[in-house]
């Protein structure tokens, strides 16, 4: 299978050129050990600039142009784009090439941080809906076709719709016919499709985006295939997005040093999936299926099927490579599962207060070292696995205790994040003055800069929204979980900052 950016870094390795020119390290013969052995010749002598021999990736015209192409022929897009600042910077390149300033657009209140950003960057204005709520486990699912179809009806000016699909739970949105929606109210449709580099290629998958009529597609090539991290794709229809302003955001956004490793990853990748993807993917499912045949064995453990949730909370299919545990009837925090795990040398993808999920794909389909990967996983959940009668030969006090701690992860467990209130505009909070105060004085003030609990980091609130009672107390609470903060200055959540009003 041709790789036509590989090709030529293979070529120009081939000619031995000395380097006058930067980076600095010339080839790796100055960068200091260990990690010059660490990272080995070759790729130190592949960290070159741009050279006319390799293409600029900011006006292509060789074989950076001619991977790009084979990479939107490939997805059935009518252009594409390597983004090497990671699926951010591909979604901040979707808002900006689709909005224009003052433009509203219709967001998932959960979505990624990285969609903040591009908000501020577009001076967009973004009105949230808020996915439907799974009870049962604790976690969010899609927005609904419906949901758009109010939408509409209530903000008719609507220039775009924003959706992530699939989630981090691998949960894939109605995306056909919420691009049917929007483009009848001449709108666009951009997907967060960072976890769907992989869709399309295998019917045991969800359709991707592209297939389903979307305008924009962001997709995080590193997270599921070959390439390396920070390496990500930006599909583009020409329809309704004007593909050279796409071009033009995509130059205004990427540095004018981009990395070759990086970019040879994406070709790589690409002419991987395009030679093996159905058998990388039926591989991806053999795995998933040995680990889920030997979850499903583990008493009150429940795995999350595609029976539990699609066609229901708008998800229409579910990823089955994207394996979730849910601990409800174990009552143990997936927060402590996930440190369990990590201390046998397993690191999952994501913890929540009642949930571990587990990313598998096609690269861990070796049957007998799997078998081991997977034996060692069930044997450390059987190790938390809650005694029949916990309360048993204990003292009054020690249940007690026990009790109170049970219904506080009860409680902890069923708070769905409170609904938020947008009072000031995103981008003037951002240039705005700003002051730090207790998180416990923060109640009716503007909140200048996003709180999230990570993983998954989805904001519980955004700079411009206004904390209320539910939403200081609704931190606290995670807080007590142990679940890491990420966004504020103040990672302990003692203060936050705010605007200043005056």
């Amino acid at each position: 299978m041709k790789q036509p950016l590989v090709e030529a870094m293979e070529r120009y390795l081939q000619e031995q050129v000395y380097p006058l020119h930067t980076p600095g390290h010339k080839g790796g013969r100055g960068m200091a050990e260990p990690l010059r052995s660490l990272l080995g010749s070759t790729a130190l002598r592949m960290d070159v600039s741009l050279m006319s021999e390799l293409d600029d990736i900011h006006a292509p015209c060789g074989c950076i142009r001619e991977a790009q192409e084979e990479a939107a022929k490939l997805y059935g897009s009518d252009a594409c784009f390597f983004a090497v600042n990671g699926t951010t910077g591909a979604i901040h390149a979707m808002l900006l090439t689709a909005l224009q300033p003052g433009d509203r657009i219709l967001v998932p209140r959960n979505a990624h941080r990285s969609v903040t950003g591009g908000l501020i960057l577009a001076d967009a204005v973004p009105v949230y809906v808020q996915p439907a709520y799974i009870k049962e486990f604790g976690m969010q699912g899609q927005v609904t076709s419906e949901q758009v179809k109010e939408a509409f009806a209530v903000c008719p000016d609507l220039k775009a719709v924003l959706l992530t699909s699939p989630n981090y739970f691998g949960m894939a949105a109605e995306v056909k016919q919420i691009a049917e929606i929007a483009h009848a109210h001449n709108a666009v449709l951009l997907v967060d499709e960072a976890h769907g580099p992989h869709l399309g290629f295998h019917d045991q998958f969800p359709p991707s985006a592209m297939h389903c009529g979307a305008d924009m597609a962001a997709q995080s090539t590193h997270k599921i295939l070959g390439a390396l991290t920070q390496c990500s794709l930006l599909q583009v229809k020409g329809e309704r997005i004007d593909l050279r302003h796409a071009a033009d955001v995509m130059s205004l956004l990427t540095t004018t040093s981009p990395n070759y490793l990086l970019m040879g990853s994406l070709d790589a990748a690409r002419a991987q999936l395009a030679e093996r993807g159905a058998v990388m993917l039926e591989d991806a499912l053999r795995a998933a299926q040995m680990l889920r045949n030997s979850l499903a064995k583990i008493p009150g453990l429940h795995v999350i099927r595609p029976e539990d949730v699609a066609g229901k909370y708008g998800i229409a299919a579910l990823d089955s490579t994207k394996i979730t545990i849910n601990l409800k009837e174990w009552g143990i925090s997936g927060v402590a599962v996930g440190e369990a795990l990590r201390k046998e040398k397993i690191a999952v993808e994501l913890v929540d207060l009642q949930n571990v999920l587990f990313l598998v794909t096609y690269a861990d389909w070796a049957p007998v070292q799997w078998q081991d990967t997977v034996n060692r996983i069930c044997k450390t959940l059987q190790k938390l696995r809650p005694v029949k009668n916990p309360l048993e030969a204990r003292s009054v006090e020690q249940v007690k205790a026990l009790e109170t701690e049970a219904a506080e992860k009860e409680k902890a467990q069923q708070a769905e994040i409170p609904v938020t209130e947008a009072a000031v505009p995103m981008r003037t909070v951002f240039y705005g003055k700003k002051k730090t105060v207790p998180l416990s004085g923060a109640v009716g003030l503007i909140c200048a800069e996003p709180i999230s609990f990570y993983p998954p980091g989805i904001p519980v609130i955004l700079p411009g929204e206004r904390f209320t009672d539910k939403i200081v107390a609704w931190c606290c609470l995670m807080k007590q979980q142990g679940l890491p903060v990420s966004g504020p200055a103040d990672t302990s959540l003692q203060t936050v900052r705010v605007l200043t009003q005056e």
